[in-house]
């Protein structure tokens, strides 16, 4: 099994679950979170002071899926959060040894 954590514009959400969902994704984890890469933040005007925002929002989506699967989440993650400008963010793989269901005590594939 693999989990894919995708990180990409607050704003491209929604396209991503509606793209998993359609593949059959059953669940995933979403956290708000800030950083920067190439985009290194940009400078705003309040109050008529300006100042640098060095993170910037990013969506963390997490899923895990079966690695027969982990192809076309990856592929449907990029087409929907794709703009094609600087900051679409970035899709780190890695394997999952061991998933368990809590409440059902399930293991591996039945517990995604």
């Amino acid at each position: 099994m693999k989990k894919i954590e995708a990180i990409i514009k607050p704003f491209k959400l929604d396209e991503v679950r509606e793209a998993l969902s359609e593949l059959g994704v059953s669940g995933l984890t979403v956290t708000e979170v800030k950083g920067f890469g190439r985009q290194k933040g940009h400078t705003e005007l309040y109050r008529g002071a300006e100042y640098v925002v060095d993170f910037l929002p990013k969506i963390k989506v997490e899923i895990v899926v079966t690695a027969e699967m982990m192809d076309r989440a990856v592929e449907a993650i990029i087409k929907a959060s794709r703009t094609g400008k600087i900051g679409d963010g970035k899709i780190f793989v890695t394997s999952v040894e061991q998933v368990i269901r809590i409440r059902t005590g399930e293991t591996g594939a039945e517990a995604v």
